[in-house]
């Protein structure tokens, strides 16, 4: 068994990470590859944390493209072999005419679940604007989702299974900054990669709008580190790159802003 009051003790995302402990136990005993459920940032980051204090299992992800933020998770024991092309994943397209009236990722979400399944069984969704969306799933919701899902807003869709390959994903768009700050404080440097006021992001900081390696972090004056993400709902992620002294010891941090 695995000690799981031990490594639950500091997670944040507690029930879906025992979710997943459950799962991993049950790869163990029944020596059969397992599937979990799809995972958020902040979940996934916890339980890659927790699997590395583990030597009976070992896991891998995917999300269905490489920038995927949702990732599904196949888990089996250490002596067997594991890669990515294992976890099982499918893509839908779910096609319909949105030009009078555009629907956001929250609305193709919404209609998602709104047919009755649970979040977990969802993945990334790709708003393609006028023309609909695509969104990942777990394979056995494809057949009820082709049956069930009819409408997102005011508009009929036809939603039909295609291939990963079809998956129309846009790079994210990259930005290099470099700045200079007399401490590491988070308020500072996520400030500068987001281009607003330190005001303002000392105001999102201290609301929980920012999470530092997908942990929320309330306090502005978190020490940041090489290699730290910085993410804010809506507006992107910022990963820092080299610190180094300047002959005023002073900061100067390389940062990448993906938008």
């Amino acid at each position: 068994m695995l000690p799981r009051d031990e490594l639950l003790k500091t997670v944040e995302n507690r029930e879906a990470v025992a979710r997943v402990l459950d799962q991993a136990e049950q790869a163990i005993k029944t020596w059969e590859l397992v599937q979990t459920d799809f995972l958020s940032p902040p979940e996934y980051s916890e339980v890659q944390q927790v699997f590395g204090r583990l030597t009976e299992i070992h896991g891998v992800a995917s999300g269905g493209y490489p920038q995927a933020e949702r990732q599904r998770l196949a888990i089996a024991r250490a002596e067997l072999p594991l890669d990515s092309s294992q976890v099982e994943l499918a893509a839908l397209e779910i096609a319909g005419n949105f030009l009078f009236d555009l629907a956001t990722h929250r609305d193709f979400l919404g209609a998602i679940l709104g047919t009755g399944i649970v979040r977990g069984k969802v993945g990334d969704i790709i708003v393609l604007g006028e023309r609909g969306a695509q969104a990942i799933v777990v394979p056995e919701m494809v057949e009820f989702l082709e049956m069930n899902l009819k409408q997102v807003r005011s508009v009929p869709v036809k939603t039909q299974p295609i291939s990963l390959g079809e998956l129309k994903v846009r790079e994210p768009k990259k930005k290099e900054v470099t700045t200079v700050e007399a401490s590491l404080r988070l308020d500072a440097i996520a400030s500068a990669g987001f281009g607003m006021s330190r005001s303002k992001m000392a105001d999102m900081i201290t609301a929980g709008d920012v999470r530092v390696n997908w942990k929320e972090t309330t306090s502005a004056s978190y020490p940041v580190k090489e290699g730290d993400l910085i993410a804010i709902r809506g507006k992107g992620r910022v990963e820092v790159g080299e610190i180094a002294i300047t002959k005023k010891d002073r900061y100067r941090i390389q940062l990448t802003r993906f938008v």
